[in-house]
């Protein structure tokens, strides 16, 4: 039987592409596009589930993950200098 999880995708910008993190059960994939990504990451995430172990997915699987906005004030030249 067939369960469907909701779990949580975070992708970035990185280089020319994108990364993926799946942060429940900590894994990564990448792309060329944010779908791609994500479709990427669909497949590893699916995949591990098809392989590890029942104690290797109790170990991993995240129960409560959440995502919400965080709001620092930096210093608006430390932001700049990053990015230029």
């Amino acid at each position: 039987m067939e369960k469907v999880l909701q779990l949580t995708a975070v992708i970035e910008r990185e280089g020319d592409g994108y990364v993926a993190t799946c942060p429940e059960v900590d894994v990564v994939s990448q792309g060329k596009t944010v779908e791609e990504a994500r479709r990427n990451l669909l497949e590893a995430v699916e995949g591990f589930f098809e392989v590890a172990s029942p104690s290797e997915i109790r170990r991993r699987l995240k129960e409560e993950t959440y995502v919400v906005p965080l709001l620092p004030t930096v210093p608006t030249v430390r932001i700049r200098q990053q990015r230029g």
